[in-house]
């Protein structure tokens, strides 16, 4: 519905990029959300479509057709709820923390809130339609959900704030130190994103790809030294030119279980081995107990990102230290939501931008 009010028309709807089916996707229009006591509306003007997105939209992830996924966003305050007591007003320039957390369960009492038992059990962000619900032109936020971007930032630029956030959770978890030789499994967006922050903290960066161009851009993002494991036997490189030690931290973000296992050869006496990522399809991995025990090498995972996370990712982003431009390949309208995702599906492809 339209309403007529002096003069300008004013729309009750907005507009959703939804998953109909496997491999199609399309724009429809869902009620328009209004802000309730406490709460933020803001308007999305770029989400970036995540591996998670392309997996719901090739058929890969099941979920609940339609989906409207969505969580790497970026947008401007449109309107603040009443009640709010906040900082924020609108017009501010933002990105959402769109991983909605109770902050009374026993993880996030703990700071721990990416482990937070009711996520995904939270009610859906778009009453309509299953999802995270940030590829629309409006979302709900909550204060706590929300950090200030630049008011001069790129809003696709600002769409990295999640992805960036959830690598500083992995680097942060290795607790690298400055000169500490580190290994990077894949050279994917999130492997890039890797390279770039852990090269902020003078370590020096090994990349392992199949990839001879994103070998190549990896060299470009600063790495010190390049490994093809196709052509190489990489755990043997790296205990070569680490004295015969290994890495002191390795970072695998491949999907394939069977890398993982060699990225665990990589790591030398007190190596710290952060599997990245999900694993399709999910195998097992063949790790020796006695190695773990005779070298105190550590092995664990890394989700999503906390709180804290995210508010360092807006920095980096805000101050320019961190600067993605070369991970977006292309910005495309809403109203080419079916070909945004093809192109996104492509695994030759980095971030594709959805511009609102």
């Amino acid at each position: 519905m339209r309403i007529d009010i002096g003069g300008i028309v004013v729309s009750n709807k907005m507009r959703v990029g939804a998953i109909m089916a496997p491999g199609q996707a399309r724009v429809v229009e869902v009620e328009k959300l209004k802000p309730a006591f406490g709460e933020v509306l803001v308007r999305i003007h770029a989400c970036a479509l995540c591996t998670w997105e392309q997996r719901v939209f090739t058929g890969v992830k099941k979920v609940p057709l339609p989906y409207v996924g969505g969580h790497e966003i970026a947008g401007e305050i449109a309107e603040v709820g009443a009640g709010n007591l906040s900082k924020w007003k609108v017009g501010d320039k933002v990105t959402v923390r769109t991983l909605a957390h109770c902050g009374e369960c026993y993880y996030c009492q703990q700071g721990e809130d990416n482990l937070c038992e009711q996520i995904g059990k939270l009610p859906r962000p778009i009453p309509e339609i299953e999802g995270i619900g940030g590829l629309s032109e409006y979302l709900i936020a909550k204060p706590s959900q929300l950090f200030r971007l630049s008011q001069d930032l790129d809003y696709s630029i600002g769409a990295f704030s999640e992805p960036l956030a959830c690598v500083i959770h992995s680097i942060e978890k290795a607790r690298l130190k400055i000169g500490n030789d580190v290994v990077i499994v894949g050279a994917g967006i999130m492997g890039l994103l890797h390279l770039l922050v852990a090269k902020k903290l003078a370590t020096r960066v090994i990349v392992c790809e199949v990839d001879e161009k994103r070998l190549e851009l990896a060299r470009s993002f600063g790495a010190d030294l390049v490994v093809n494991p196709k052509t190489e036997d990489a755990p043997a490189v790296i205990k070569s030119v680490t004295q015969g030690r290994g890495a002191d931290a390795v970072f695998h973000t491949t999907a394939i279980s069977k890398v993982a296992e060699e990225a665990f050869q990589m790591a030398g006496k007190m190596g710290r081995v952060i599997l990245y990522g999900s694993f399709y399809p999910d195998e097992p991995i063949c790790v020796s107990p006695n190695h773990i025990h005779n070298s105190q090498v550590e092995l664990t995972g890394s989700v999503s990102p906390a709180t804290e996370d995210f508010l360092k990712a807006s920095r980096l982003l805000n101050f320019g230290i961190i600067d993605p431009t070369p991970l977006i390949h292309a910005e495309i309208e809403l109203k080419d939501i079916q070909k945004a995702f093809e192109l996104a599906s492509d695994p030759n492809t980095f971030r594709v931008i959805i511009k609102m």
